[in-house]
């Protein structure tokens, strides 16, 4: 084949780029960027599209680690314990009583489930390039924040070749381009492989498409899947061996990727005909149409949101990524735009591996996409006691309020499975879940343990983002058809799950996510370590959260059920969040002594992060009580993991305490990434939530919308004194652009989407104009009209 115009176009494009790394004027706040291959699954770098999820490695003998997210370790497993219901009584009867260290031996015997886990996420293998080389001088590799490729550049016997991949979204494939600099000089041995479970692996050159496919399964049951590599060339030859293809004295070689699996299509004939449908348009398009298209389709979402932070000093953002990471942990003043960086890499990693695909799309999981472990940390699972939840803060307020359709997809289909759950184990209408899930949507408790395990509240948690979606996007059918029978069926459940006690309506047994006690003197074994008990404060923020988000969406959509009535008045006996001995938020019913001071989860916060009821706004009082309990949590080592160090960062921005926010985000610079940017809890394995949580927490240092306000700069920190932040969305609609200088608001521009009534605040109550005229209380507002704020 001959080396046709568009293949030199998109060379001298890859070429024009990786020059620009090579001279150090690549934005630091926009790439990360290295001088040699990774060495492991944590410094390789990641692109996606949703489903299909890529790590580039740039090794000689390179290795593109490949994921698609229905590829798990198995069929549904109804692991719900039949004892549950018959102890659910006796187990409430001596919580009431006291007798906490005997409920907890009765309950998790007879309520956990059997098997004590669900199925867990594992890799789809990996596409291996031979290219017979020995070395790689003046190496350069990049990951793309804006864009959403990645590629790579070396020199080998005085030859410059590139690598470039791209996750193309409206296609649905991985495509790369493999160029050498000069003709003829590219030779690459291809294959792909998987260690575990694979049915079949055969290359092949037949009728003019040159193929590698592959089949597996999860060990002789579903998910199975078939995934295909297809290779286009640009001069040379090739030829096919068992399961391999041999490309000899090519100058570009352009492989496009697919894997289609069961758990979206009836039949393997249905998965295999979807794989070469996209397969063939991919190969109609060609690599650099596909190319554009995926750069448009991701620079659109992305291009939304623009943050500058100002620059860093002299050259510290021109180094590359893991020295600027090194730096950063003794001077992180001297290097704002890592912070810039890793706020955009949060963004790009939601917009990779959280997209509609269709039916049964699946949100991002513990590690996003990206997985090559068959027996991964915590399985990969959708951790929902926190992890989960974290995804998705920024997708709203970070302007991607798309990419939470794969979350409302899982949800709805664990509903169905909370049903038999709610049914099964507590006797009850409406739909449960627990602390963890899987992409069957498995809705029985995990693991085996006290303070994690019995915790009926997960679909709550995750029932409140429904709403949310609403506040920031006005979509009333989505209220009605998406939202409103999971909210009614969470509230079913409620109505019939707590029960009156001491004047409340009360959960139990259940826990505060994962925290134990030291059970007291006078209720059974003194001085032990438990976990069930009644009423924790979350539980009942949750609770507070479900009855108010029902309410709202009864008044909205003028409905008269028997939910929009229960609520209220369930509602009003609805525990308020406590204060202890030192002016704290208590966690449980009674201030019990602590097993852990320093304790990662901030369960009883709830209310001041994601929720509002602590934040100064609503409650001065219960936000200094939050603030003397997240002090507490910090002074005894608290913040200890990525995901955690960032829901800090986010509840001292709902303090207006822009310093201590601004301290955590640096320390979390200083602590958890790893060398391509992924979150970790200070060393392997990574975890991806903290990159999200990231990106959520500095984002409420310039705007926040709860409790009905539209808030800007509510806690900029002194050492950010100039900068600007554009296309950030606030509940009720709007999309805010921010400029600020010399530590105050310079300008504000405020676009109605929906027509809301805006209520503002700026900087904690300055006094401001809005198109000229003075703030004086809450404006009426236009559909696409635009509000200029300055201050007096």
């Amino acid at each position: 084949m001959l080396f046709t115009i568009m293949d030199l176009q998109g060379f001298i494009v890859s070429f024009l780029s990786l020059a620009l790394l090579v001279s150090g004027q690549y934005d630091g706040s926009r790439y990360a960027w290295y001088t040699s291959a990774a060495t492991d699954f944590n410094s390789a770098l990641p692109v996606g599209n949703g489903r299909l999820g890529g790590l580039m490695y740039c090794t000689p003998t390179e290795k593109i680690s490949l994921n698609e997210n229905s590829i798990w370790s198995g069929p549904f497993l109804n692991r719900l314990n039949p004892n549950a219901s018959s102890v659910l009584s006796h187990v409430r009867s001596m919580l009431e009583s006291g007798n906490i260290t005997g409920a907890g031996q009765v309950a998790l015997p007879n309520m956990a489930g059997n098997p004590t886990s669900p199925q867990h996420y594992t890799p789809l293998g990996q596409l291996s390039l031979d290219f017979g080389h020995s070395s790689q001088g003046s190496l350069n590799r990049w990951l793309d924040t804006y864009q959403g490729n990645s590629g790579c550049s070396y020199i080998y016997n005085g030859v410059n070749y590139t690598r470039e991949i791209v996750a193309n979204y409206p296609t649905g494939v991985l495509a790369m381009r493999l160029q050498a600099g000069q003709a003829g000089q590219l030779n690459i041995n291809i294959s792909l492989s998987r260690s575990q479970n694979v049915i079949s692996n055969t290359a092949s050159t037949s009728g003019g498409v040159n193929s590698i496919v592959m089949r597996g399964n999860s060990g002789g049951s579903d998910p199975y899947f078939t995934a295909e590599a297809q290779v286009i060339l640009s001069g040379g030859s090739v030829s096919a061996s068992g399961s391999s293809l041999m490309v000899r004295g090519a100058t570009t070689v352009d492989i496009l990727f697919d894997a289609e699996t069961s758990y979206r299509y009836s039949t393997e004939a249905d998965a295999e005909a979807v794989l070469a449908r996209r397969l063939s348009s991919a190969t109609s398009q060609g690599y650099q149409a596909l190319r554009t298209a995926a750069i448009a389709d991701n620079t659109a979402l992305i291009g939304r949101v623009s943050l500058d932070l100002g620059s860093s000093s002299g050259s510290a953002a021109n180094l590359p990524t893991n020295q600027r990471l090194s730096n950063y942990k003794t001077n992180p003043g001297g290097d704002v735009q890592l912070v810039t960086l890793m706020y955009n890499m949060g963004r790009h990693l939601l917009v990779a591996s959280s997209r509609d695909t269709g039916p049964l799309s699946l949100p991002a999981n513990l590690q996003g996409i990206w997985n090559e472990d068959f027996n991964p940390a915590w399985g990969s699972k959708y951790t929902i006691n926190i992890n989960l939840e974290m995804n998705y803060w920024h997708a709203e307020t970070t302007n991607l309020a798309e990419t939470t359709k794969p979350f409302w997809d899982l949800l709805a289909l664990a509903k169905t499975r909370g049903q038999l759950a709610a049914s099964s184990m507590y006797g009850c209408p409406g739909f449960v879940l627990h602390h963890n899930t899987d992409l069957w949507g498995d809705p029985a408790p995990v693991d085996y343990g006290t303070p994690y395990t019995l915790w009926p509240m997960g679909g709550l948690w995750l029932s409140s983002h429904l709403m949310e979606h609403y506040r920031f996007t006005g979509n009333k059918t989505f209220l009605q058809e998406t939202a409103w029978p999971i909210l009614q069926s969470a509230a079913d459940f409620s109505f019939c799950f707590t029960f009156l006690w001491n004047g409340y309506y009360t959960t139990g047994p259940s826990l505060s996510p994962e925290n134990s006690f030291i059970v007291p003197s006078n209720e059974s074994t003194a001085g032990h370590s438990e976990g069930i008990d009644l009423s924790p404060t979350m539980d009942n923020s949750l609770l507070y959260q479900l009855f108010s988000d029902v309410i709202e969406a009864c008044q909205i959509l003028g409905l008269t059920s028997s939910e929009c009535s229960n609520a209220k008045n369930y509602l009003s006996k609805i525990k308020r969040p406590q204060i202890g001995s030192y002016g704290q938020i208590l966690e449980w019913r009674q201030e019990y002594g602590e097993t852990d001071p320093g304790m990662r989860h901030l369960s009883p916060l709830f209310d001041l992060y994601p929720g509002s009821q602590m934040t100064p706004t609503v409650s001065s009082s219960l936000a200094t009580a939050a603030g003397i309990l997240l002090d507490h949590r910090m002074q005894h080592g608290s913040g200890s993991t990525g995901w955690s160090r960032a829901w800090v960062i986010a509840c001292y921005a709902r303090l207006f305490n822009g310093g201590s926010a601004w301290n955590n985000v640096q320390a979390f610079l200083q602590t958890f990434p790893l060398t391509n940017l992924f979150n970790s809890n200070d060393g392997p394995p990574m975890q991806i939530d903290g990159n999200f949580g990231f990106t959520a927490g500095v984002t409420e240092l310039f705007l926040q919308s709860h409790a009905g306000l539209v808030h800007i700069l509510p806690a900029l920190p002194s050492a950010l004194p100039t900068g600007s932040v554009t296309g950030l969305v606030g509940r009720g609609g709007f999309e805010v652009d921010i400029h600020w200088s010399n530590g105050v608001l310079e300008s504000a521009s405020i676009t109605s989407k929906l027509g809301s009534t805006l209520a503002l605040s700026v900087a904690n109550g300055s006094s401001f104009s809005v198109n000229g005229q003075k703030y004086s209380g809450a404006i009426g507002t236009q559909p696409g009209g635009v509000y200029n704020i300055t201050l007096h």
